[in-house]
């Protein structure tokens, strides 16, 4: 990997110098530390989901699923989505919207419940990974070993999960400085756990009420909570692994970044990342003809109820500056 380049305009919020830990109150369980209890619930919440995709087929051969089954899974999954790609990436972590303070605390919780760690936590990592992005100090670069076949593939795992685990933790006062100031913020990022078991809970206790059973709870669990965490989980990492390995890249950024259309519609139009890393606090990812972005759709909707404000819209000039030359006009 090359040497580390400066922070490019607009990647993250402003930050502080880097502050001891003690300096000011913790936004999540485990502070700093390497092994935190955030990071051990992490890892637990990872592993039954995962191991429940791996059983959805053969049980869902063997006693089906139901149409609540399916609209649970399918509400919550884009409810936790948005909350992530509107919340915690476009609002929290780039600024790309002014939201009412409402808007604000709904989107941190609506971000927590897709189970993808702490907030503050998850500013961090993605604020640190744009100062650094696809180069040494990025935390999930797929580029991180080499660019021989083994080396990506050792990196394209890491991307996608490895990361999660290193033992060297992103530095919360100096990345995210600005929500650990937030009093509601700060609570709700310490509160991860809570918001897990809540997201978790949600399916089953609406199947079991509509089907009056606990047989509807049960199948309201497995397809509502762990399948659609699972789902969600995959689709969020393979920003960070596919869409730094492969796609089109129609504009100029320092890094690796592409665009993977079939990723669109699942990542609520997130896999629309050349453009987010050559800007990346545009509030709108897909810019080009046909590019989907629910994402975008709601903040436009957020901001016609006047819920948000200053909304960082791209303007056909600031697009075409940022198109590489002779680049095609589609991704």
């Amino acid at each position: 990997m090359t040497t580390s380049p400066d922070l490019i305009e607009g990647a993250s919020a402003p930050s502080a110098p880097s502050a001891h830990p003690g300096d000011a109150p913790s936004a999540t369980l485990g502070g700093e530390n390497k092994r935190s209890i955030e990071q051990i619930a992490l890892l637990l919440f990872i592993t039954v989901p995962f191991l429940a995709v791996l059983a959805a087929v053969p049980l869902a051969w063997g006693w089906g699923v139901s149409w609540l089954d399916l609209g649970l899974m399918v509400f919550m999954y884009f409810l936790a989505c948005h909350g992530i790609t509107i919340g915690f990436h476009r609002y929290f972590t780039h600024g790309s919207f002014k939201a009412k303070r409402p808007l604000r605390i709904a989107l941190a919780v609506m971000g927590s419940m897709a189970v993808e760690g702490p907030l503050v936590r998850w500013v961090a990592d993605h604020r640190k990974h744009h100062k650094f992005s696809d180069h040494e100090g990025d935390p999930h670069s797929p580029w991180r070993f080499g660019e021989t076949l083994p080396a990506l593939m050792k990196g394209l795992w890491w991307a996608h999960i490895g990361w999660l685990f290193d033992e060297e933790q992103t530095d919360q006062q100096k990345y995210a400085p600005d929500l650990i100031k937030d009093p509601a913020i700060r609570r709700i990022s310490r509160d991860f756990i809570f918001w897990t078991m809540l997201s978790l809970a949600i399916p089953p206790l609406a199947g079991g009420l509509v089907t009056m059973s606990w047989w509807g709870a049960f199948t309201a669990f497995f397809w509502g909570s762990l399948v659609r965490v699972a789902l969600l989980h995959h689709v969020t990492w393979s920003i960070n692994s596919i869409c730094h390995a492969v796609g089109k890249r129609p504009f100029k950024s320092r890094d690796r970044s592409g665009n993977v259309w079939w990723l669109a519609v699942l990542s609520c139009g997130e896999s629309w990342h050349n453009l987010h890393h050559a800007d990346p606090t545009s509030a709108r990812h897909g810019v080009l003809r046909g590019q989907i972005d629910s994402s975008a759709r709601l903040i436009r909707w957020f901001e016609q109820l006047g819920w948000a404000s200053d909304v960082r819209w791209p303007s056909e000039a600031r697009i075409d500056a940022r198109r590489k030359e002779n680049s095609p006009n589609a991704a």
